[in-house]
């Protein structure tokens, strides 16, 4: 394996408190939280847009899967700004697209308009995101899994804060002016924490790590090589498998319910009483949250394979438990959380995973060229939709999905562990001319 590497020159720094890395981190998890309504509150505008100017649904959420693709498969073109620029006028250019984007949305009286506004959002959104996501793996070389996971849990249950008020805005003003208010406020705070967001400089930050269960390059690969290595593939096929598996599921939970006559029946829970289908919105979440540093942390301790054969697993297992017991309205509640935990983790892993095996110099770039598994893993759950019509059950959907995650959790310890473990110490046993230090 051959690899060349731009050179460090800029001179040592003296080395960040702890207090001022977990401070960066606090800032892009608040940029995170920002963003997260250009995602997750689309679907409480959906109705009103429908009812005002009588569109079809599947028109309407057209917009949604541009903003998916948009927001993903850029992410490396803004990755490379990042490493080049510094985060500041990434996220600062994102935030400002964001509010341009939900301005558009307020504005529309047609489809087109809402489809440039979700383009343009999903643009802003990924510049985010990214950026964040890169500067958390940069910082935290030591504590790569668990970094990840807060930053991306920020995005992930960011969004709970405020489903109350963007619900009760859009029946007190209207669904139009609730874009403008949400996307201008969102965006404008954005774009001051951009300000305060810094990249590591060399020596800032502690060495890569190298014990029994964590192994890191020293090497820092160029996106043109990354792109280059076969183990880059596995990874992205296995983030693929995973997010589709988890989403044919995930994305599917109130038709699998209806199917199952389970939406409207009542499930009391710890003392809570909803119907079957909102308390598994409420758990989806909660635990898509907590699971993003939950594995993170779990993997800076026993390794991100490990974590992987144990989440992915847990999630075929699960999946395939739902499939089974599901049709009892409890267990659906309680087995479509355990879905959800552990399809989540996917978006601390892969990130941590890429940067521990490709260094940290270009970590935004590299990660970023890996995250467009999700929109590729997206194209993929119309399938599921195919599969439920032309069988007429759910039953193919559920082993389909179950059969990912297995195979990704055994790919994770029998495949990815060994071969990337070799990669990486041929990267750091010959350091060639090209080679740098990995803080970056």
């Amino acid at each position: 394996m051959s690899s060349s590497t731009a050179r460090t020159t800029a001179p040592a720094a003296a080395r960040a408190t702890d207090a001022y890395r977990w401070t960066q981190l606090a800032i892009g998890v608040g940029a995170m939280v920002m963003i997260a309504n250009y995602q997750y509150g689309w679907t409480f505008f959906v109705p009103d847009i429908q009812k005002m100017f009588g569109w079809d649904r599947a028109s309407i959420q057209l917009a949604f899967t541009l903003f998916v693709l948009f927001e993903t498969w850029l992410v490396p073109i803004e990755g490379w700004f990042v490493d080049k620029y510094g985060p500041r006028i990434v996220v600062l250019i994102g935030g400002i697209l964001c509010a341009i984007g939900w301005l558009i949305n307020a504005k529309a009286t047609s489809l087109t308009g809402y489809y440039v506004g979700m383009i343009v959002a999903g643009i802003g959104a990924g510049a985010v995101y990214g950026t964040c996501v890169g500067n958390a793996l940069k910082w935290f070389p030591d504590k790569r899994g668990l970094a990840a996971g807060l930053t991306a849990a920020g995005f992930g249950a960011g969004s709970a804060l405020t489903v109350a008020p963007i619900q009760a805005m859009i029946k007190s003003s209207g669904f139009q002016t609730t874009f403008l208010y949400f996307g201008l406020g969102q965006g404008i705070i954005v774009i001051i924490l951009a300000f305060f967001l810094f990249a590591p400089k060399p020596g800032q930050v502690p060495a890569v790590v190298q014990n029994a269960n964590i192994v890191q390059s020293r090497r820092n690969y160029l996106p043109t090589e990354v792109v280059r290595e076969p183990i880059f593939w596995l990874m992205y096929f296995m983030f693929v498998i995973v997010g589709a598996g988890g989403l044919m599921v995930t994305a599917n939970l109130k038709p699998i319910a209806v199917d199952w006559k389970l939406d409207n029946v009542p499930v009391t829970l710890v003392g809570l009483t909803m119907t079957t289908v909102t308390f598994a919105a409420t758990i989806d979440r909660i635990l898509n949250g907590l699971t993003r540093p939950f594995f993170g942390w779990i993997s800076d301790m026993i390794g991100r394979e490990n974590t992987m054969f144990i989440a992915f697993g847990l999630e075929g297992v699960g999946i395939w438990a739902l499939y089974m017991f599901g049709h009892d309205p409890v267990w659906f509640v309680i087995l479509s959380g355990l879905v959800f935990f552990a399809w989540g983790e996917i978006y601390s892993l892969f990130p941590s995973t890429c940067t521990d095996t490709f260094g940290a110099q270009f970590a935004t770039t590299n990660a970023g060229l890996l995250y467009t598994a999700k929109g590729t893993a997206a194209l993929l759950v119309p399938i599921a939709n195919y599969v439920q019509q032309t069988s007429g059950s759910w039953d193919k959907v559920f082993l389909i999905a179950a059969a990912a995650n297995i195979l990704a959790s055994l790919l994770a310890v029998l495949g990815l562990k060994p071969w990337r473990r070799s990669v990486v110490a041929q990267a750091n046993e010959t350091p060639s001319a090209g080679a740098t230090a990995a803080a970056a």
